[in-house]
């Protein structure tokens, strides 16, 4: 009986050492035989998958998470001025120069040399705010034109607001410049 034991038992053993395998050759006849064998098939197999769930996943917002720190760029070169903003602002002061003459009134002076380079600051200072503007609202609003199941990464969202805010407060502060409303030019008494 003892016997009959010790055998039952040792093939049992060979049973259960046989069965992955056979799972292994089953799993292999179902995908066409990349598992197991040959590990550079496995590999690519993986790459394969790997490619799929990748395509599968959509794209992957950096483009919108570039629109956003674009934005917000913009609305912060929008407060601190810009080099176009000050090479038109000299422009416009030397041209006031020029169109000035020296009996021309005090008042007329600080105008045409002041006043317009000031105006022409807040005017670039406007147009960098209403871009930063621009650009954060079509970065907040592009998924409602994407894929409808791919939510905006939460950053994203965070970074076009900001720059959302900063071309709200650019071109607020870009229309009270311009309208002499904030650091107007001063009297010429």
């Amino acid at each position: 009986m003892e016997t009959t034991t010790d055998e039952t038992a040792a093939e049992d053993a060979r049973t259960e050492e046989a069965a992955p395998q056979e799972a292994a050759t089953a799993r292999d006849a179902a995908t066409g035989g990349a598992s197991g064998a040959d590990p550079e098939a496995d590999a690519d197999a993986d790459a394969t998958t790997d490619a799929e769930a990748a395509g599968a996943a959509g794209p992957s917002g950096v483009g919108q998470g570039a629109g956003a720190v674009v934005s917000v760029a913009l609305g912060i070169v929008s407060l601190t001025g810009s080099w176009t903003g000050t090479v038109a602002a000299a422009r416009e002061t030397l041209v006031g120069q020029l169109r000035t003459s020296s009996t021309a009134s005090v008042s007329q002076q600080i105008k045409e040399v002041y006043g317009d380079a000031w105006h022409t600051t807040a005017l670039w200072a406007g147009l960098f705010a209403l871009v930063a503007l621009v650009t954060g609202a079509v970065v907040l609003v592009r998924p409602a034109f994407g894929a409808p199941g791919r939510p905006q990464a939460p950053w994203i969202k965070s970074v076009a607001w900001a720059g959302v805010a900063l071309g709200v407060i650019g071109l607020l502060l870009a229309v009270l410049k311009y309208s002499d409303a904030l650091l107007g030019l001063p009297p010429a008494s």
